[in-house]
């Protein structure tokens, strides 16, 4: 098995400056950077604990249709070093919900699937590394 570490786990914000503002300023993470732009519709900010960047934080700006106050955080993500392969193995086990391998503007990539209670699980590869 290639999966190498705990990658991040994502929170869905409602504004983004805003989150970014208190886990840096409350939590004491430090911004990595940020993927998209406000008009995109979707926006992520990776951010992480100075000197430790092993484990990340992405904060989700979308809309989010009727979400409630509880739920927010939305998936855990762990960190492979070949998504290909492992998006074939789990394919092989017949993992429930898995999604096709998807890529982001900067040339990470990754895949979502269920764990055996519903929750949402990413396999992540990084172009940061």
């Amino acid at each position: 098995m290639a999966v190498t570490k705990m990658e991040h786990v994502g929170i869905k914000v409602d504004k983004l400056e805003r989150s970014l503002q208190f886990y840096q300023e409350v939590i004491g993470l430090t911004l990595q950077g940020i993927i998209g732009e406000p008009e995109d519709g979707l926006r992520l900010a990776f951010l992480s604990f100075p000197g430790q960047t092993s484990v990340e934080v992405e904060l989700i700006e979308r809309v989010f249709e009727g979400l409630p106050q509880e739920g927010r955080v939305s998936h855990t993500a762990f960190t492979v070093d070949n998504i290909d392969e492992e998006h074939s193995r789990l394919a092989g086990l017949r993992i429930p919900a898995l999604t096709g391998i998807s890529t982001l503007a900067n040339g990470s990539r990754y895949f979502f699937f269920d764990g055996p209670d519903g929750e949402k699980l990413e396999f992540f590869q990084s172009t940061r590394n």
